[in-house]
């Protein structure tokens, strides 16, 4: 099984990557994306939440202690007085830090369901829910961070099944299978209410249709082509080599597409709704009209020089 580092840096990594790929593609804000990233990071290290005392298990409580207490702090901000709040904080925080993280560690077994591709997801559709609901993210971007959420889960189930091949004793470990599975055949009760939350969560998930126009979009996948290597040198400097002849971006930018803030449909050049609206309308020049000889008037007279 791959340490703590190991996930976190590979996880980084991969998340990383995949965050590059999307600021270049223009499909979401740079504040957004942020905590896009962020789900990503989380999801490399989420699979170890069953194994008990370990760090990655003491941060994840940590983490949903502090975010559901300041989200119970804020939904009541108007309802109660301040010692009211106090106490709604503060008891959240010891209930999720330490009431949910004994019940979690009493039921769940580690290499378990946690470690599967039905637990990866869950957790990202339970993603999704999060920033949307509890986050208030549009819903494209509550889906991108459910995406990111699951690269990372997959990266930490495929380390763990890459470290169970000692390539140099070239024998396979006990372990190997355990990690990278469907669902959990030793406890098939786990297996099934984890499908019960898959389902449920399904239902509570939003609407995926701003996501799906904007990840289909033709201009997307075109304007990433163009960015994907230099037009001259690399960096200004270094003149490297082309291994295919591409255009210049045409009109100092490239035409993709945006997975909306507001939840809309995607916009044209990679523009965000805020910016369309402040943006100056470009209206086209009219070509110049073709000469067109003026037509003779047509009368019943019959013409000056004609014969009576």
């Amino acid at each position: 099984m791959a340490n703590f580092t190991t996930h976190i840096a590979i996880g980084t990594v991969v998340t990383g990557a995949l965050a590059t790929l999307t600021l270049a593609a223009d499909v979401v804000a740079p504040q957004n994306l942020v905590a896009v990233t962020l789900a990503g990071v989380l999801g490399s290290v989420l699979p170890d939440i069953d194994l008990k005392d370990s760090r990655p298990s003491r941060a994840m409580f940590a983490g949903l202690a502090i975010f559901f207490s300041f989200a119970v702090l804020f939904n009541a901000a108007t309802k109660y007085s301040i010692a009211e709040l106090w106490v709604l904080w503060l008891g959240t925080l010891l209930l999720v830090r330490y009431g949910l993280h004994a019940i979690f560690h009493r039921i769940s077994v580690h290499r378990g369901i946690w470690h599967s591709i039905l637990a990866a997801v869950f957790s990202s559709v339970a993603t999704a829910i999060v920033f949307r609901h509890l986050l208030d993210k549009p819903e494209g971007v509550s889906w991108l961070a459910a995406a990111f959420m699951f690269v990372g889960y997959i990266t930490h189930l495929t380390l763990d099944e890459i470290y169970s091949v000692d390539v140099m004793d070239t024998r396979i470990k006990s372990s190997f299978g355990t990690a990278l599975k469907l669902f959990d055949r030793r406890h098939i009760g786990a297996s099934v209410a984890m499908a019960g939350a898959v389902a449920a969560a399904i239902m509570l998930s939003p609407q995926t249709t701003t996501f799906v126009d904007g990840l289909s979009s033709r201009s997307m996948w075109t304007g990433l082509s163009q960015r994907l290597l230099p037009t001259d040198k690399w960096f200004g400097i270094v003149e490297g080599p082309h291994f295919a002849s591409r255009k210049p971006d045409a009109a100092n930018g490239i035409t993709t597409s945006s997975i909306s803030d507001h939840g809309g449909a995607p916009q044209a050049n990679g523009a965000h709704p805020e910016a369309a609206k402040t943006a100056p309308e470009v209206v086209a020049p009219k070509p110049a009209a073709e000469a067109v000889p003026e037509a003779a008037p047509v009368t019943d007279a019959p013409p000056r020089n004609a014969s009576p």
